[in-house]
């Protein structure tokens, strides 16, 4: 609830629910995710000694059993590191990948067309999961407590159950027509009657528990191999899946240099693809630094427009050349060159906005984009609440930001019978059929398009942000889907060019658009004086407000020890936690 406020602490961690406008302050480290017993977890680590990295692994774990519609073992995500001893700052790609038996019309049916059902709510949806191979390549090569230290407070919570949050019960309501679908999904997320929790009822999962012990006794080859891979191939054989023994058996954990850009004396570091998110928030960011931002007042039509107007370019170059570089050679240095950005905001009039037709690919000579398709695009879906965002940060300055995954909420509804979680329906994810949108209305190509062990496009942006000093001062990250890249944006904007604290980055009005379809998105709090002068300019506006990502952030001065963490009031449940004094 906005402006809402509540704070408990146990024997290692204190949690606050930080309020609109004024953010949680530490000198002790401090955790932020979107669920606040996942977040306790993670100062609990921090509190006995664990790092950054060891928080964030043990958040991770958690989420996976208190947020089950995006929180996962069955995903795959994101990981930006930055180690302040070595003064390194590194990715780790965990994103699922395509299983070796998936082909590039799989999803087309007779006609040639994209078959959504198939594509998104089947179990030929699922991605070979990398959460936990990614989790625990990260506490291996930089955290410093063992795997049990930090996977106990997880299975606990999965072994003793946990109060059931009017979040969690609001949401298995909404998605109980599609978890009940499926028998396995049906008996570890509804009473023996078929009936939801309620607020306050307890929520065990003992084959939950049974798996995370695995993991604990036996790490990567707990999940990969041995009885929890059985528990996999099974259901994949029993509902018609395409993962082996050898898809997961063979997945692997990539480690890439973080793509950083220079915005206004900050160094911005963030996901290299596969993520479309950093690339396209640079380019973004390099046309946004031409404009004295400031100087137009924030969230202002003149403002707005010049957000709008770089989002669609963005965007519209994200649909041709961006997808897996293990696979396709993507221009990342010409997409965030800054003589680009120049090119791009060239090309944008001031007084009256574009049209997305009339916009394509701006590298080299794309061709324009068919008419027929963008008259095929009127909206796209309201966000779902699938993906999730967390940051942690310790006292020695050790920063990791994380997102990731499940695609949709609870991903394709189905859950591993005797193994306790979702699969993911990531595979929705590659480019079904060139020109075709997926879930969230996004176009791709050949870039993007199906290949065994190829990982899908993504828009997770885990972020983090240095001042001229090269002092980490932001570590941030969203869910949202397609509103992934521009909400991250925007908190660099407030930040950096309003001097907002992170509190009111968070709090302030986001917009969106996404080149197709030609819409603005924006939420509640936009002046109607600015969306009536934002018509009068051409702009195309969503007939109502959204809801628009929902950050997990934490920010310092870069100078001194204390921390300022914010968690987004857009997600019911999220907070900040803090290591509890000795």
């Amino acid at each position: 609830m906005i402006g809402s406020s509540f704070a408990w602490s146990n024997d290692n961690a204190i949690i606050d629910s930080s309020t609109r406008f004024h953010p949680v302050m530490s000198d002790s480290g401090m955790v932020v995710s979107q669920e606040i017993f996942a977040s306790q977890v993670g100062a609990e680590i921090l509190a006995l000694g664990g790092n950054a990295v060891d928080a964030a692994v043990a958040t991770g774990f958690a989420l996976a059993v208190t947020l089950p519609r995006a929180g996962n073992l069955g995903g795959g995500g994101f990981m930006l590191i930055h180690l302040a001893e070595e003064n390194k700052t590194l990715s780790i790609d965990y994103r699922e990948m395509a299983p070796t038996e998936a082909s590039r019309d799989m999803f087309l049916d007779t006609e040639g067309d994209v078959d959504n059902a198939k594509a998104r709510f089947s179990i030929q949806s699922s991605g070979v999961p990398g959460t936990v191979a990614g989790l625990l390549h990260a506490l291996d090569n930089y955290g410093t407590l063992s795997l049990k230290q930090v996977l106990q407070p997880a299975i606990d919570l999965a072994r003793n159950g946990f109060p059931v949050s009017t979040d969690l019960a609001a949401s298995l309501q909404a998605r109980q027509p599609t978890l009940h679908k499926n028998p396995a999904s049906k008996s570890y997320f509804y009473k023996a009657d078929g009936s939801g929790y309620k607020y306050g009822e307890s929520l065990v999962q003992s084959d939950l528990a049974a798996t995370l012990e695995r993991i604990a006794k036996s790490g990567k080859r707990g999940f990969y191999k041995g009885r929890t891979a059985q528990l996999i191939i099974a259901e994949m054989r029993r509902s018609g899946g395409l993962i082996n023994h050898r898809d997961l058996a063979d997945y692997r954990v990539v480690e890439r240099a973080p793509i950083c850009g220079d915005y206004r004396g900050n160094r911005v570091c963030t996901m290299p693809p596969p993520s479309s998110g950093g690339v396209h928030m640079l380019q973004m960011l390099n046309i946004l630094e031409g404009w004295d931002l400031q100087a137009l007042d924030h969230n202002s039509a003149a403002y707005i427009h010049r957000l709008v107007e770089s989002m669609r370019r963005a965007y519209a170059d994200r649909s041709y050349y961006l997808g897996d570089p293990d696979f396709f050679p993507v221009p990342v240095a010409e997409l965030t060159d800054k003589k680009y950005a120049d090119f791009l905001r060239g090309q944008i009039d001031l007084q009256s906005a574009s049209r997305s037709k009339d916009i394509s690919p701006g590298l080299a000579s794309a061709a324009a984009h068919n008419q027929s398709q963008v008259d095929k695009l009127r909206s796209i879906p309201q966000e779902s609440t699938e993906t999730t965002h967390f940051s942690a940060w310790d006292r020695w300055g050790n920063v990791v930001s994380n997102t990731y995954t499940l695609n949709f909420s609870y991903g394709n509804g189905i859950s591993v019978a005797g193994a306790g979680f979702l699969l993911n329906n990531e595979m929705d994810d590659f480019s079904a059929k060139p020109g075709s949108p997926n879930g969230y209305g996004l176009i791709g190509g050949a870039a993007n398009a199906i290949e065994p062990k190829k990982r899908p496009l993504s828009s997770m942006t885990p972020t983090i942000v240095f001042n001229r000093d090269g002092a980490p001062v932001l570590a941030t990250g969203s869910p949202g889907g397609s509103t992934i890249i521009t909400v991250v944006m925007q908190m660099i904007l407030n930040i950096v060019d309003f001097d907002m604290n992170v509190a009111e980055a968070t709090a302030a009005p986001r917009i969106h658009h996404q080149w197709l379809p030609d819409r603005v998105f924006y939420e509640s709090g936009v002046s109607a004086d600015t969306l009536g002068l934002l018509r009068g300019m051409g702009h195309q506006l969503s007939d109502k407000t959204r809801r628009l990502g929902a950050t997990e952030s934490i920010q310092s001065d870069g100078s001194t020890p204390f921390l300022y963490g914010t968690a987004d009031h857009r997600r019911d449940g999220s907070g900040v936690a803090v290591p509890a004094a000795d």
